[in-house]
C-alpha cells in the first residue's frame, strides 16, 4: 500500500512542472511586449521632460547675434516665439522643422529687395547677398571688361537699392582719304616775266584714318580719332614762273599770232573772240586763303590785287604782266591764275564778294591782248 503513493505522488509534480512551463512559453510574448512598451514610455516621457526644459539658443538674425532661452523643441515655433518671419527668399542654416537643443546656434540672412536694370530690362529681386558684386553673382548677370555698373561693385547693399549695368561696345571704323596736291610756284630770273613753266606735276596724296566708337547700352556715345596712316605721300606740283622783264621793243611782232591790230586807238597784238568772264575776290571762297594768310591778296606774278586792273588768265594765251582790253569793261593786266581758267576765260578781280557772286559767268566778250605796256586810250 505504500508503493502507491509514491506513485501518485510523482505524477503530480510532473503536471505542475509542464503547467508552468505552458504559460511560461504561452506569455513570452506578453511579457517581451510590456517591457517594450514600458521602456518606450519611459523613453517618451523622459523626451518630454527634456523637451520641455529651457534651452539656451544662440540666434544670429543679419550678422546680430543674440542668446534666447526657450522651452520650445522646434525651430519654427521658437521663431515664432521671438517674431522672426522667415519668407522664402531668406536663407535659415537648418530646416524650419528642426529639433533645437541647448547651446544650438541658428543663423537667419533675411532677403531685402532691390532693383535691377540691366539688358534692357528692369525688375525687383530679393537677395541676402551684402555687395553689389555678389547679388550680380547670384543673379548670373555677366559682367564684361568695359561694361560699367552703378553703384560699384563693392557698395553694401541696402533695402531698395537700384543696380544699373551698361553695356559698353567698341567698334573701330575706317575711312579713306584724298589730300589734293597744292601749286608751289617759284621764280626763275632766267625766264621772262610773265612766262611759267611745270617743274614737278602734282600728284594726290591718300591716308586712312581709324575711329574708335563706343556705344552704351547700343546708343553711340561718343568717335574718336585714333590713327592716321598716310599710304601715299601727297607731292606739290611745282611751277617756275620768270621774273627777268622782257626788253621794249618799238617794232610790233608780224607774226600771225601778234599781229598788229588796230583799235579802239590803240594796237593789239591780238584779238580774243567769244571770251567768257567770270570774277573772284582775293578771299576763301575763291582762293581758299584768310586774311591772316600771308599770301593773301598775293596775285602768281607776285603783284598785290588791286580793283580795276587786276585779272586771272591762261599764260599760254594771255602772258602774266601784259595788258588787254575788254570790250564793256576797260584796261586790265593779267596778273593772277587759276585752276579753273584755261583758253579763252578770264577771271576779273573785285573787292567786293557779293558782287563778284552776282557777276556770274558772262559770254561773247572780246579782249585784245596789248602787251606788257599799258597803251594810253587817247
Amino acid at each position: 500500500m505504500g508503493a502507491i503513493p509514491l506513485k501518485d505522488t510523482h505524477v503530480k509534480r510532473s503536471s505542475s512542472m509542464s503547467f508552468a512551463r505552458r504559460w511560461k512559453h504561452e506569455n513570452l510574448r506578453l511579457i517581451l511586449l510590456s517591457g517594450i512598451i514600458s521602456i518606450a514610455m519611459i523613453f517618451m516621457l523622459l523626451v518630454l521632460l527634456y523637451g520641455s526644459s529651457e534651452k539656451h539658443v544662440s540666434v544670429v538674425l543679419n550678422g546680430q547675434e543674440t542668446v534666447v532661452s526657450t522651452k520650445q523643441g522646434v525651430l519654427q515655433r521658437l521663431l515664432d516665439e521671438q517674431a522672426i518671419t522667415v519668407g522664402p527668399h531668406d536663407k535659415v542654416s537648418v530646416p524650419l522643422d528642426s529639433k533645437i537643443s541647448d547651446g544650438d546656434k541658428i543663423i537667419i540672412e533675411l532677403a531685402i529687395p532691390i532693383t535691377v536694370k540691366a539688358d534692357g530690362k528692369t525688375s525687383t529681386v530679393y537677395t541676402t547677398e551684402k555687395t553689389v558684386e555678389s547679388a550680380i553673382g547670384e543673379l548670373n548677370i555677366t559682367l564684361r571688361d568695359l561694361d560699367k555698373i552703378t553703384p560699384s561693385l563693392g557698395t553694401v547693399l541696402k533695402p531698395n537699392t537700384t543696380v544699373k549695368v551698361v553695356r559698353v561696345d567698341k567698334k573701330i571704323s575706317h575711312t579713306e582719304h584724298e589730300i589734293p596736291f597744292k601749286v608751289v610756284k617759284t621764280t626763275d630770273a632766267t625766264m621772262e616775266k610773265g612766262k611759267s613753266k611745270m617743274i614737278t606735276a602734282g600728284k594726290n596724296g591718300h591716308i586712312v584714318k581709324s575711329f574708335e566708337h563706343i556705344f552704351e547700352d547700343g546708343v553711340l556715345v561718343s568717335t574718336t580719332l585714333v590713327t592716321k596712316v598716310v599710304e601715299k605721300s601727297v607731292v606739290n606740283k611745282v611751277v617756275a614762273v620768270g621774273t627777268k622783264k622782257k626788253p621794249q621793243v618799238s617794232v610790233l611782232s608780224a607774226s600771225p599770232e601778234f599781229g598788229s591790230i588796230t583799235a579802239k586807238g590803240f594796237k593789239a597784238r591780238k584779238t580774243l573772240n567769244n571770251v567768257t568772264l567770270t570774277a573772284y575776290t582775293a578771299g576763301v571762297a575763291s582762293t581758299g586763303k584768310s586774311a591772316s594768310h600771308p599770301q593773301y591778296g598775293i596775285t602768281a606774278s607776285g603783284a598785290k590785287v588791286k580793283e580795276g586792273r587786276t585779272i586771272a588768265v591762261d599764260p599760254d594765251v594771255i602772258p602774266l604782266g601784259w595788258w588787254v582790253y575788254i570790250e564793256g569793261i576797260g584796261f586790265r593786266r593779267a596778273e593772277d591764275t587759276g585752276s579753273a581758267i584755261n583758253g579763252n576765260k578770264i577771271d576779273v578781280y573785285y573787292e567786293s564778294e557779293s558782287y563778284a557772286n552776282k557777276f556770274g559767268k558772262k559770254r561773247g566778250y572780246t579782249v585784245y591782248v596789248l602787251g606788257p605796256t599799258k597803251p594810253s586810250s587817247s
